[in-house]
């Protein structure tokens, strides 16, 4: 049961991809209007729709297939001619939805898509803004994001990123040595290729902002944190996932493992000697073993089983040389801006995908999985968490989850970066919306609605997100105004944007009694909240993780 739902939580949690596969991006018409940019590696053709130029499928490194298969990221071949850059590449091989058909996608995926605003920039260049998609380490695609709004409306150049995933990510081996995650040495190859290309589509690489959401949050959390990332980005956010998240034993289903997003690579070798040895590859040295591996077919390695396998980077080389975890509560981690958030209701998506197998009907039910879950620590939960304050055992157990796994966990990240960084600029929100739209794809549960779920923030930030209904007014400002603060962010630092609430900043001089921004619609929505105690993080930071 584990893996589909964890299928589930990739394609639906970060990425939300059509049961088709196809990247809503790519849906208009090229043609003779499209605009040529000249890289560093050749003339690319993109396509004009009016008030914005999009750029698909341009290639930031070589295919990683046969000997390049598990290797590090080498530059893309040059190219004569003209590129054509009006349709998205495929994305990288992933599991599909459960009963969704086969494997998705190609080996043959490391591209970036890039959308520019056709109106004249103000006098400077503008900032870049760098997406890395969600979706568990074993799904999702740049090209899944519409980012004209946060361009057109934001003023800025934005950058969607394909990476290597499952597997073909994070696979690790005695004969690869102390190889870095492959994912996200990706992500680092796009990015300096955006230090390389910025200019060239009106871009300032000196204001190149990383953003991504889940999954995406926490390979930039291995980025703020990563020695070989120095100087590829200047500012930060982070939705959805910190340097300290993790899901305690039981938190997707009765007795399922605890989940950390990293592992150590020895662990990850090990992992990958007994995959060796399943796919018949164990025999002789370890040169010969890769041999094998990388001869095996795309499908043989596409399996549930591989997949899940390999969905952690692995700490313990020189991308990663320590846990994120460890790296920022010691102060190791890059000096640059930070946004990070969450949403009210996080955990809401992950419980409502499992409550068809795991259902949580009865105060029985709410108090075994107390006990299943944390053990001696049960009864000081259930106190801070009666069920006569909940609705149902349902969303409470949710709530429960939301603060222990991403709320008090990144206000915890926050403060460990302002410990040691006491001037840098550090901002904190909160999705609020209580009626925000539900993703496409989730199931009805009666009962049981999903408020401001874990990526339900992604149809305010990017254009023609797929949901199961539309923005109503109030939430199009809402829209509006985030895309804003998004955008002023990477224009210059800070959130803040004239005529809106002024953002908390988080100080260490007060670390329990942070504020951050709560986002939600209509009068009043957005303002000040001390997520802090909302959320019931005393609690949390007594207990261990």
């Amino acid at each position: 049961m584990l893996f589909p739902l964890l299928c589930a939580v990739a394609l639906l949690a970060g990425t939300a991809v059509p049961a088709t596969g196809a990247p809503p991006r790519s849906q208009h018409s090229a043609g003779p209007s499209g605009t040529v940019v000249r890289t560093d590696h050749g003339l690319v053709r993109g396509v004009s729709h009016g008030s914005h130029t999009t750029f698909d499928g341009v290639p930031y490194a070589a295919p990683p297939t046969g000997p390049l298969r598990w290797h590090a990221p080498v530059a893309a071949a040059t190219w004569h001619g003209v590129r054509d850059a009006t349709t998205a590449a495929q994305r990288c091989v992933q599991m599909p939805a459960p009963g969704a058909g086969g494997v998705l996608g190609s080996e043959d995926c490391l591209y970036l898509n890039v959308t520019v605003p056709t109106a004249e920039p103000a006098g400077q260049k503008r900032p870049v803004l760098v997406w890395m998609h969600g979706g568990a380490f074993l799904g999702g695609s740049g090209s899944d994001y519409d980012t004209a709004q946060l361009a057109v409306r934001g003023d800025t150049v934005v950058v969607t990123v394909n990476y290597r995933l499952g597997i073909f990510g994070y696979f690790g081996h005695p004969g690869l040595g102390s190889a870095p995650p492959f994912g996200l040495a990706d992500q680092q190859a796009a990015l300096r290729w955006v230090q390389a290309n910025a200019e060239r589509f009106g871009g300032d690489p000196g204001r190149v902002t990383l953003f991504g959401e889940s999954a995406g949050a926490l390979g930039i959390c291995a980025h703020l944190t990563s020695p070989t990332a120095a100087g590829l980005f200047q500012r930060a956010v982070l939705q959805s996932g910190s340097c300290l998240m993790s899901f305690p034993r039981g938190a997707l289903g009765p007795g399922t493992p605890a989940y950390e997003p990293f592992a150590s690579q020895r662990d990850v070798q090990t992992a990958g000697a007994e995959a060796a040895r399943q796919l018949g590859c164990s025999a002789g040295g370890g040169d010969e073993a890769l041999a094998c591996l990388r001869a095996q077919s795309t499908d043989r390695l596409a399996t549930a089983q591989l997949m899940q396998a390999f969905n952690r980077p692995a700490f313990g080389n020189g991308l990663l040389p320590v846990a994120p975890d460890r790296a920022l509560v010691s102060g190791r981690f890059h000096r640059v801006p930070v946004m990070q958030g969450t949403n009210h209701d996080e955990m809401r998506m992950f419980v409502g995908l499992s409550l068809a197998a795991f259902p949580i009907r009865t105060e029985s039910d709410y108090r075994a999985r107390l006990v299943d879950t944390f053990g001696l620590a049960a009864p000081a939960v259930e106190a801070e968490y009666p069920l006569a304050q909940h609705p149902t055992p349902a969303l409470a157990w949710a709530a429960v989850l939301t603060d222990r796994s991403l709320t008090c966990t990144t206000l915890a990240a926050g403060r460990a970066i302002a410990a040691h960084a006491p001037g840098l600029p550090l901002y904190g929100y909160e999705f609020s919306d209580p009626d925000a739209p539900v993703l496409t794809g989730l199931p009805a549960n009666p009962g049981f609605p999903y408020g401001a779920a874990h990526g339900f923030e992604m149809p305010f930030l990017f254009s023609s997100f797929p949901t199961e209904q539309p923005l109503t007014g109030a939430q199009r400002s809402l829209s509006d105004r985030m895309v804003d603060y998004w955008a002023n962010f990477a224009h210059t630092g800070t959130p803040d944007t004239p005529g809106a609430p002024r953002w908390p900043v988080l100080r260490p001089s007060s670390p329990l009694a942070q504020s951050v921004q709560s986002l939600a619609p209509g009068p009043g929505g957005i303002h000040p909240v001390d997520a802090h105690s909302a959320h019931h993080c005393s609690l949390w930071d007594r207990l261990p993780r």
